[in-house]
C-alpha cells in the first residue's frame, strides 16, 4: 500500500521579496489586485508586505488584510518589537494574518552586519515573539535568515527559542543562494529532527546559483511542509523559487516526490501577465512555464514528432497552465509542418515546390505562425 502524497503549502513573496528587486515595485492598489489572482489560484499564504519599511508598505498590508477573504496573509517583521508593534497596527488581530519574524542565524550576519552577539540575537527573537503574542497573534513563524551559512547548534538554539515563545512555522533562508541541493536537504533535515511533527518546516531559497528551486525540492524531499515561492521567480538579485516551476514538479512528479499541489494552475499564466504588466516585466523567450518559447518549436525534427503525437517532445501539458502549444514556422522546419498544412492535398511535388518557397530560403530568425503559412501555402495552391 502506497502513501498518499502529501499537499504542500504555497506561500507566496512575491508582493515582499518579489518586489525588492530593482524595478519590480509596485503601487498598494496593485498588490492588492496581484493578490486577488493568488488567492484564487489557491495559495496558501501571502505575504502581503513589511509595514516596518514603509508607509506604501503599511498601506498596502492593510488593504491587502481588508480585501483577502479565503486564504492567510503575512507581515515580515525583523527580530524588533518596533517591526512587530507595527504589523500589529497595520492589520489588528485576525484569525488569518500570520506574523513573521526574521531572526539572524549565522555569525557573518552577527558580525558583519549587526554588531551583536548571538547571545543577543537570540535575545532579541525571544524578546520579539513574546510580544507578538501578548498582541494576540495567534499564527506566529519564525524565519532563519541565511541559515544556510549558519552553525548548527546556533540554529538549533535560536529555533528552540523560538518554539517556547509561540512559533508554530519555521522558516530556514538560503538568503545568499550559496547551498547547494545536498547542503540544503541536510539542513531542512536537521531541523525537521528537531522540531515536533505539528509545527511547519518552511523553505526560502534564493537563486543566485541558480539552485532555488532544487533547493527547494531537497528541502521537500527531507520534510518540509511549506515552500516559499515568487511569480515567474523574481526577487531580489537573481531571485526566488519560482511558483509555477515548483507547481510544475510537483504535479507531474508526485508520486516520486511523495508530494503534491492542490493549486490551480490553469490560471497560473495570467497572474503572471498582471504581474509583468504591473511591473514592466520582459517577455523572456526561454523561461520554463512562464516564456515566450515554452510550448513553442520550430524544429522540423521536433514538428514532425509532436504532429503524430505531442507527447514526443511536449513533457508538459500546455492546457494545464493556461498555455497553448505553437508551431512556429522558420528555417528550421521542414515539410511535415507544409504535409499538415495541406492535409489530403499533400502532393510531394507540391510540398517540395513551397518548402523551397516558404521555408529552406528563409532569412535567418525569420519565422511566422502556423497559421500565417496555411494562409499563404493556400494563396499558393490557388493560384496554380
Amino acid at each position: 500500500m502506497t502513501n498518499k502524497p502529501r499537499r504542500i503549502s504555497f506561500f507566496d513573496a512575491t508582493l515582499r521579496d518579489g518586489e525588492q528587486a530593482p524595478g519590480n515595485a509596485m503601487s498598494p492598489e496593485q498588490k492588492v489586485d496581484i493578490a486577488l489572482k493568488m488567492e484564487a489560484l489557491g495559495v496558501d499564504v501571502i505575504e502581503a508586505g513589511f509595514p516596518g519599511s514603509s508607509p506604501a508598505d503599511f498601506k498596502a498590508t492593510r488593504l491587502i488584510a481588508e480585501t483577502l477573504t479565503r486564504i492567510r496573509f503575512a507581515t515580515f517583521n525583523r527580530a524588533s518589537v518596533h517591526d512587530v508593534r507595527l504589523s500589529m497596527e497595520a492589520v489588528g488581530v485576525r484569525p488569518n494574518h500570520q506574523i513573521q519574524i526574521c531572526g539572524t542565524g549565522s555569525d557573518v550576519h552577527l558580525v558583519h552586519k549587526r554588531g551583536i552577539t548571538r547571545a543577543e540575537a537570540i535575545a532579541e527573537v525571544d524578546e520579539s515573539l513574546r510580544l507578538a503574542a501578548e498582541l494576540g497573534a495567534e499564527d506566529i513563524s519564525f524565519g532563519v535568515e541565511d541559515a544556510s551559512r549558519g552553525e548548527y547548534d546556533f540554529i538549533h538554539a535560536l529555533v528552540d527559542t523560538a518554539l517556547e515563545a509561540g512559533a508554530r512555522t519555521i522558516i530556514l533562508a538560503d538568503t545568499t543562494g550559496c547551498a547547494t541541493p545536498q547542503e540544503y536537504g541536510d539542513l531542512c533535515a536537521a531541523v525537521r529532527s528537531w522540531i515536533p511533527d505539528d509545527v511547519v518546516l518552511s523553505t526560502h531559497c534564493h537563486d543566485d546559483l541558480g539552485l532555488a528551486l532544487a533547493n527547494a525540492i531537497a528541502g521537500i524531499q527531507a520534510g518540509a511542509d511549506e515552500v516559499q515561492v515568487t511569480l515567474g521567480g523574481i526577487g531580489e538579485r537573481a531571485g526566488n523559487t519560482p511558483l509555477e516551476e515548483l507547481a510544475a514538479v510537483l504535479s507531474y512528479k508526485s508520486d516520486w516526490l511523495g508530494a503534491t499541489t492542490s493549486l490551480r494552475t490553469e490560471g497560473l499564466y495570467d497572474a503572471y501577465r498582471l504581474l509583468s504588466d504591473c511591473i514592466s516585466l520582459p517577455e523572456i523567450r526561454n523561461k520554463a512555464i512562464v516564456g515566450r518559447n515554452s510550448f513553442a518549436t520550430e524544429a522540423g525534427i521536433h514538428q514532425a514528432g509532436m504532429l503524430r503525437n505531442p507527447v514526443t517532445y511536449e513533457y508538459i501539458e500546455p492546457e494545464r497552465f493556461g498555455r497553448e502549444r505553437e508551431l512556429v514556422v522558420g528555417r528550421h522546419s521542414g515539410r511535415a509542418i507544409l504535409r499538415h498544412v495541406l492535409g489530403g492535398d499533400a502532393d510531394e511535388v507540391l510540398v517540395n515546390r513551397l518548402y523551397e518557397e516558404h521555408i529552406a530560403n528563409r532569412e535567418h530568425g525569420g519565422f511566422e505562425s502556423l497559421e500565417m503559412l496555411r494562409d499563404r501555402v493556400r494563396g499558393a495552391v490557388t493560384a496554380q
